[in-house]
């Protein structure tokens, strides 16, 4: 073909088009020619998908272990499921273990059992004496006592040490039994004695000791329950003291057993594993549990062991239901902190797509302009994001799923989907409206939408208000979870609208100045990158979530911590207190120089009387406790510890002579019983006392959960009134608050107080040795003395693993809502990068210096950060303000306690600040890094716009 000038066009292929010259495929073309921005949002996709999978995981994580380690601190005793039924004279021991059989493989296939600690076997229902003449007494009145056994599998967890296993009880003869060597030492018992335990009816009962023993773990949880095995124990009643311990037969002596105890009794004990518990079926096991307790399973069993009066005994539903109601309480709590970064996870993925709009919109207007259609180029885009976007989240479910092993899957499965289709279908979605129809700006669209989002967050706040957030046996609401997260989408639509005007007029006042590179800056500020009145909310939301949530989470830590504290003074009486049995007292030795000790603020013993009667002016007595303390240190502790304070002069004040009534503190049950008249109150002893009302108090720190009425009284005047209190060693407890070393306070109640003997009853000194035998000493003390710190119960209270892992939650959820904030300032810096180049390049041609040119970047950013950080932490407070009363805190704290949230500026300063101060260190950090490089290579290029 020839043209008019006569050049040669060539002519089209009739044929088929050569495969090297088809078109390239979208989507490679595309990646290929922005490989580093589709490793970003690769990169985005991967790691908000992998915090949404793992949110479900690391909760259903910490709430296993809580309940597992919950359940496991409450000891073997109370995990088992224990059987019992009448001892037949046909049973013997393989009957016993045919039974246990039955029952293990049916209740196992529906509850988790610990087979190494089942057991079974037969007890005695009547404990005997043992009369023989050479055996030790420890009283003229009392003799030793034996409770004989038969344990299934006793020669595992014992080794003998001398004479032999005992055999089948003969037909006339003394039933053979063996016994602890420790406990044989004790009582002088001797391998082939015969024990005479006297006569039941026509009966003789005759043991013979044919074994001696020694138990390899006296410690071991499998020893509760079973008497007393491993030693001889001591017995109290009254001024009477003897030993007793545990005797074992054989199998074949169960009818032997019975006639000796007067009767048997077999027991099959079923442990539950801890360790399989899941949180998330702490109703089905409950449920399950209560259907072999007391229904169709239960009905089951009896039925396949043909034990009629089989009979099911445990704790654990009552502990399950405490393990439920701790789990649902703490729920809540834990998801404020997540829903809060959701939200800002949200905004950046809104950014991102925004940026790759802003960066491909001449692309796609050119594809427009060419009769692309519009569902044509968003399905390429979509594509596009697809091939992207799916490789990236499911490598981050999967490594969410291999890191965070747990039995459930199906909600972070859900969540990453969720995510996923989020990431794909944000940059279409922002791409579509560049086909919608410019509108004209201050339409009523936006003011619509955000008017809805204000109604959503009022009912939302008024729901809260009404029920309330993480009281025992709720469930988690989303609603209620996200009113925080609401309250802070609201108060960042509201400080989009005023942050330009403010910046705005900033910026009329800088052009008043001298210097041009603020002015800049804050008219920059007060605009987007194209220029309009308005710069996008995105940015300032994300931030304002981020700042809300990690200041409300810090305001509920620090609130807990702080309640935690007064819980641990209240339950304590202060900082450190002492007590004492009841048969002995505390010397004024150790009072004196306790009170002494390095940082003791305020200090008194008390003397607590709890069978004391309060007689009113009618005449008619009521029970109450009867405490007698000095009144200027005990003011002082009350204030302390938060309870009961009063004023130490009123109870401090001198009676009228010398029978007139003494100052006192009511408990509030009391006060209405003033008014009948002067009251009196009475000790056992019958001695009585007038009393006036110096004040009423709801609680007083010497009675942590008093259970019935108080009187407090001065020390002083109570002794002179009270025969009783001038006696020595009338001081049975002592409270102090300071920085005092309850460690001290142990070893100077062993100097001064234990040793010297004042404090010591009759049979003290063997009441000391037998709780060391058993390992349950306080602190090195005799059982009855103790030595409480709140530094101490602050530590229990806080070991609780449920806190634990709401804690974990808040901590966590800070730390990404801040990493999300600054990745949305990062994204914001990204889309406005072409724009503020092209403005430093023209300004360096001016004689701009560099310097100058990071002060302006610095100039715009900061207005919007600074905005989004003073309105995060004036939303956090009012958040506080407005939910915290909603919030029950008792499952954080480990402890009971009335206290709400209530707004505190330092909580929510130090996280506000740190997350401004790391959001500045981001932006000039992507300032200094890509900002020489953008504007040399905008100068060698030259403009572009």
């Amino acid at each position: 073909m020839t043209t008019e000038s006569g050049t040669t066009v060539p002519a089209p292929a009739s044929g088929p088009v050569d495969a090297a010259h088809r078109p390239a495929p979208w989507v490679r073309t595309r990646l290929r020619a922005m490989p580093l921005a589709a490793l970003l949002t690769a990169a985005l996709v991967l790691v908000t998908v992998f915090l949404a999978s793992a949110y479900p995981r690391v909760a259903d994580r910490g709430a296993d272990t809580a309940l597992q380690e919950f359940t496991r601190s409450l000891g073997a005793n109370v995990t088992n499921l224990e059987y019992t039924a009448e001892t037949a004279r046909s049973d013997t021991g393989a009957d016993l273990e045919a039974i246990q059989r039955k029952l293990s493989q049916r209740i196992g296939r529906d509850l988790p059992l610990l087979p190494s600690a089942q057991t079974y076997g037969t007890r005695v229902k009547t404990e005997r004496k043992m009369f023989n003449r050479g055996f030790t007494r420890i009283s003229d009145n009392a003799v030793p006592a034996l409770n004989l056994y038969y344990l299934h599998g006793l020669a595992d967890r014992v080794t003998l040490t001398a004479g032999s296993w005992p055999g089948p009880a003969p037909a006339d003869g003394p039933l053979p039994i063996a016994l602890s060597q420790q406990a044989a030492e004790t009582i002088n018992i001797k391998v082939g004695d015969v024990i005479e335990s006297g006569t039941d009816g026509p009966f003789t009962l005759r043991t013979t000791v044919v074994g001696l023993y020694r138990v390899n773990d006296p410690q071991d949880p499998f020893w509760e329950g079973l008497g007393c095995p491993a030693r001889a124990c001591l017995g109290l009643k009254g001024d009477a003291a003897w030993y007793w311990t545990t005797g074992f037969v054989d199998g074949g002596s169960l009818s032997a057993l019975s006639g000796w105890g007067g009767s048997g009794q077999n027991f099959w004990r079923l442990p539950l594993d801890p360790a399989s518990l899941r949180a998330d079926q702490l109703d089905r096991t409950r449920a399950t549990l209560g259907s072999y307790m007391a229904g169709p399973g239960m009905t089951a069993l009896v039925d396949s062991t043909l034990r009629a009066d089989l009979h099911a005994t445990s704790l654990m539903p009552d502990v399950l239901a405490r393990a439920a109601d701790r789990y649902r309480a703490a729920g809540p709590l834990g998801a404020v902190g997540p829903a809060g970064v959701a939200g800002v996870a949200i905004v950046v993925l809104c950014l991102a797509a925004a940026l790759s709009t802003d960066r491909r919109t001449a692309e796609i207007r050119l594809l427009q302009a060419r009769g692309g259609s519009r569902g044509g180029v968003l399905l390429r885009l979509l594509g596009e994001g697809a091939v992207t976007v799916l490789p990236a989240a499911v490598l981050g479910t999967a490594l969410a799923l291999v890191l965070l092993p747990t039995p459930r899957w199906g909600n972070s499965v859900l969540l990453a989907l969720a995510v996923t289709l989020f990431a794909i279908l944000a940059f279409p979605a922002r791409a579509a409206m560049l086909w919608a129809r410019p509108r004209a700006a201050g339409g009523w669209r936006r003011v619509i939408g955000e008017l809805a989002v204000l109604g959503v967050t009022a009912a939302a706040v008024a729901e809260v208000r009404r029920r309330g957030v993480g009281h025992p046996g709720s469930d988690v609401d989303p609603l209620l979870v996200a009113a925080p997260l609401l309250l802070a989408v609201s108060g960042g639509l509201l400080l989009a609208r005023i942050e330009p005007v403010v910046v705005g007029w900033l910026a009329a006042l800088a052009g008043r100045g001298r210097g041009l590179v603020g002015f800049l800056g804050l008219v920059r500020a007060a605009r987007d990158s194209s220029g309009r009145r308005r710069p996008s909310a995105l940015p300032l939301l994300a931030l304002l979530i981020a700042v809300t949530a990690t200041g409300f989470g810090a305001t509920v830590l620090d609130t807990v911590d702080h309640s935690r504290t007064r819980a641990a003074r209240i339950a304590t009486g202060g900082d450190v207190s002492v007590s004492v049995p009841t048969y002995a007292g505390l010397p004024e030795a150790f009072t004196k120089a306790a009170g002494e000790l390095p940082g003791v603020r305020a200090a008194t013993g008390a003397w607590v009387e709890e069978r004391a009667t309060f007689i009113g002016g009618d005449r008619v007595s009521t029970d109450a406790i009867l405490v007698t303390v000095d009144p200027q240190a005990y003011a002082e502790i009350s204030r302390t510890a938060g309870v009961g304070e009063f004023d130490p002069a009123a109870l401090a004040a001198a009676p009228a002579g010398q029978d007139g009534p003494v100052p006192a503190l009511f408990s509030r049950d009391l006060a209405d019983r003033l008014a009948t008249g002067a009251p009196q109150v009475r000790t056992p002893t019958g001695s009585q006392m007038a009393v006036t009302a110096a004040g009423v108090v709801t609680a007083t720190p010497a009675l942590a959960d008093p259970g019935k009425p108080f009187v407090v009284v001065p020390a002083g005047p109570a002794t002179e009134r009270l025969p009783e209190l001038r006696r020595a060693s009338k001081v049975n407890k002592w409270f102090a608050v300071g920085e005092v070393d309850p460690d001290r306070v142990r070893a100077l109640l062993i100097e001064r107080g234990i040793a010297t003997g004042v404090t010591l009853g009759k049979h003290a000194k063997l009441v000391d040795e037998e709780a060391r035998a058993a390992g349950k000493t306080s602190g090195g003390l005799p059982p009855g003395y103790a030595v409480h710190s709140s530094r101490e119960k602050i530590a229990e209270l806080a070991a609780d693993p449920v806190q634990h892992a709401a804690g974990r939650m808040f901590w966590y959820a800070g730390f990404a809502a801040a990493g999300f904030a600054l990745l949305a300032v990062l994204l914001t810096l990204l889309r406005a990068a072409p724009d503020r180049t092209a403005v430093l390049a023209r300004l360096r041609t001016m004689g701009l210096r560099p310097r100058q040119g990071l002060a302006l970047i610095i100039a715009e950013s900061l207005p919007q950060t600074l905005a989004a950080a003073v309105g995060g932490g004036l939303v956090a407070l009012a958040a506080v303000a407005l939910l915290g009363g909603a919030f029950d805190l008792s499952a954080l704290v480990g402890a009971t306690v009335g206290e709400t949230l209530a707004p505190a500026v330092l909580p929510v300063l130090l996280p506000t600040a740190g997350l401004t101060l790391v959001v500045c260190l981001g932006v000039v950090l992507e300032t200094l890094v890509a900002g020489r490089r953008q504007i040399a290579t905008e100068l060698r290029a030259g403009e572009r716009q």
